[in-house]
């Protein structure tokens, strides 16, 4: 019997990896290799990290973990997994196991704007957190694409790092007449014409051309992604979600489900950052093995 499963091998699932190894549990990450952030050249934001490559990174922690003889690291998808009376039965592939507690750090999958080009210049040129990349663009001539509500927010954060900025709403209505108004004080342009492509070459974006004949020269942006759940999970196991789509937790990652935990990009309750999500996975971890100790004491 485990003492604990994880699933999910990014930052969050790595750091609760650590901290449940050195607390001599016996633990195995279960890690498919598909990462959110297989796109990304570099991550930043992480202090003795910044720049580092995401798969550096993580060659990196797997080095750190391989340590511990009390933990293994498989390269298997996690197809199912089912609460019995006092432990959980993780089906993988042909074999099942058991263990007394499950930390979910599955991520989130992004869904892009219906924009031709997009995929050719995310990661590279175009990006979705100021904060991760916004220094990289300082100054340039930029844009948000963005459908979303939260356009508003996004744009005036933006604006922290250039004050050359059009936003564009792909044939949305995103605004407010007063938020159009906040903008175009700012000299921020709303372009809401539908955008036709993305033009540039090897990932660096030059041009945007418009439905109606028009065109835009940039050089880079931010682009608003729409954000689901990447693994059916926490949903099979009855996990509550709130309204933003995160599963809830509470502050050591404990769900509603008990001897279940979720930590990193899937909660949404946090920014979608490195160091973050790192921080997410400790706490979880912190809650297993406090409610381990609390069981077995």
């Amino acid at each position: 019997m485990l003492d604990c499963v994880i699933v999910g091998g990014g930052p969050s699932g790595l750091n609760a990896a650590l901290v449940l190894a050195r607390a001599n549990k016996k633990v195995i990450l279960f890690d498919d290799d598909s990462p959110r952030n297989a796109v990304t050249h570099a991550s930043h934001g992480f202090i003795t990290r910044d720049g580092i490559k995401p798969s550096d990174f993580k060659r990196a922690a797997i080095e750190d973990l391989t340590k511990y003889p009390n933990l293994t690291i498989q390269k298997e998808r996690v197809a199912e997994i089912k609460k019995d009376y006092r432990c959980f039965s993780i089906h993988v592939n042909n074999y099942v196991i058991k263990s007394r507690k499950v930390i979910l750090a599955t991520g989130l999958k992004d869904e892009f704007p219906d924009v031709d080009g997009v995929h050719k210049f995310y990661g590279t040129s175009l990006f979705s957190c100021p904060f991760c990349d916004g220094w990289e663009l300082k100054d340039l001539p930029l844009v948000l694409i963005s459908e979303s509500p939260g356009a508003f927010h996004k744009a005036k954060l933006i604006f922290n790092w250039s004050r050359n900025l059009v936003v564009c709403t792909n044939g949305k209505k995103v605004f407010s007449m007063e938020q159009k108004e906040a903008l175009l004080k700012n000299k921020i342009d709303v372009m809401e014409d539908k955008i036709v492509t993305l033009e540039g070459d090897e990932g660096q974006l030059k041009s945007i051309r418009f439905i109606n004949g028009k065109g835009i020269e940039r050089r880079g942006g931010f682009v608003t992604v729409h954000l689901r759940q990447a693994s059916s999970l926490p949903n099979s196991l009855g996990c509550t979600q709130g309204e933003n789509g995160g599963i809830e937790t509470d502050n050591f990652g404990r769900t509603n489900i008990d001897g279940v935990y979720a930590c990193g990009d899937l909660t949404k309750s946090t920014p979608s950052q490195v160091i973050v999500a790192a921080g997410e996975g400790t706490k979880a971890a912190m809650g297993v093995i406090n409610d381990l100790v609390k069981e077995d004491f």
